[in-house]
């Protein structure tokens, strides 16, 4: 099947939630179609990231935004009802580009991520469409309200009312709609939602391999994009709440925070006991450096990747009921779950005391991975419902 892409970045590097699953959905599905590859962005793409899709797409269009543009459509939006994440992404010139695209490809399906960029295929019709939500967006900026500074608190309730009428709206454009766990699901405001399909994120098995012979020079990690402001919160929730509980069982606890584009809020965090590394090449040195992962995830939506990925390497991880509803582990048994400082610190004393419980958690935890969250099994459902809908006689 002739398929295209449509994405609102391209989606290499892998240090954002949203590229790593196009990243992965695109290599699947790439063995049984043909993917035309479409991707907005404010900067033109390294060659050296364009090589790591060239092999799974038949042809890929970057569509330059203008930084000017966007400006004036962000001045222009807070008058109107149009989510600013939508205004951000969508102008006129870019609308041309793609049209000539679709013309050029004729797909006989479009396949959307985010709804930040689903305008551009608004007046596709005659295309089955499939729109991945990914998460339930308006949620997590809604979840952002109460811990926002009060100069934004305004702008961002108007953002998540705004997201949450869009993504009701949005979902009559589309034939098969997609979203990365029940709990969000739940959350897309439409009598319909049940229809939604959950299509959860996989992991790379081979990739994220337990490495028992790296040094522990960490006892806690806490990994992700640290200019996302759900791990800004959890990073300053670990160290400046966390932390000091621990250190009163384990005064020279160290931490590590790994991740790109940490903001001024996550380099003050650096101590003694915490470094904060920025970009690294290879997350999976900082995961294997640590005896306990954490995800104290206290705002957001969707599955934490970063769970998934540490417990691939077998390091026992502790979290929130928050970000483990997406993930469905079982506490104290494959994960060990707290929401309070208090009840989060007292999870990672013990995994680091309990040498017998700490590798009992971390191989149970790789197993429920292994099990259960497989890339080919996910994408090989999502192919089935897209092909479903391109059954129909226009799409032919």
């Amino acid at each position: 099947m002739k398929l295209m892409i449509v994405l609102s970045r391209f989606p290499y590097p892998l240090e954002k939630g949203d590229k790593l699953r196009a990243f992965y959905q695109i290599k699947e599905l790439s063995k049984t179609n043909e993917i035309a590859l479409c991707c907005f962005t404010h900067s033109w793409v390294n060659n050296k990231y364009l090589k790591e899709l060239r092999p799974y797409c038949a042809d890929i269009k970057i569509i330059k935004l203008s930084w000017f543009r966007t400006i004036v459509n962000l001045l222009l939006a807070y008058r109107s009802e149009m989510p600013f994440q939508v205004a951000y992404f969508y102008q006129k010139k870019a609308q041309y580009e793609f049209d000539d695209y679709v013309i050029q490809h004729l797909p006989k399906h479009i396949f959307c991520q985010l709804v930040r960029i689903a305008k551009y295929t608004e007046k596709y019709t005659v295309f089955p469409k499939t729109l991945d939500y990914m998460d339930a967006l308006s949620k997590g900026v809604e979840r952002r309200v109460e811990k926002a500074p009060f100069y934004l608190k305004a702008l961002l309730k108007k953002e998540a009312d705004r997201l949450k009428s869009y993504e009701a709206r949005l979902f009559d454009w589309f034939d098969v709609k997609t979203i990365i766990s029940e709990q969000d699901k739940e959350l897309i405001d439409h009598p319909e939602n049940k229809q939604i399909k959950v299509i959860r994120n996989g992991v790379n098995m081979d990739f994220f391999r337990p490495n028992p012979s790296q040094e522990k020079e960490y006892d806690v990690v806490f990994t992700g994009n640290m200019a996302y402001p759900p791990n800004v919160d959890g990073a300053e929730f670990l160290v400046k709440d966390i932390l000091p509980i621990v250190q009163q069982e384990i005064p020279d606890v160290k931490i590590i925070i790994a991740g790109a584009t940490p903001t001024k809020k996550v380099k003050e965090l650096k101590s003694n006991n915490v470094k904060v590394t920025g970009w690294v090449a290879d997350i999976r040195e900082s995961y294997a450096s640590s005896k306990v992962f954490i995800a104290p995830m206290r705002i957001g939506t969707g599955l934490q990747n970063k769970l998934l990925e540490a417990m691939a390497m077998e390091i026992p991880c502790v979290t929130t009921s928050l970000a483990n509803n997406a993930l469905g582990a079982s506490d104290k048994t494959n994960i060990l779950i707290g929401n309070t400082a208090a009840e989060l610190a007292a999870a990672i004393i013990f995994l680091l005391k309990d040498n017998v419980m700490n590798d009992q958690i971390a191989q149970a935890g790789h197993s429920y991975v292994a099990q259960n969250f497989d890339w080919l099994t996910f994408c090989d459902q999502l192919n089935f419902e897209m092909k479903e809908s391109s059954q129909h006689p226009i799409a032919k």
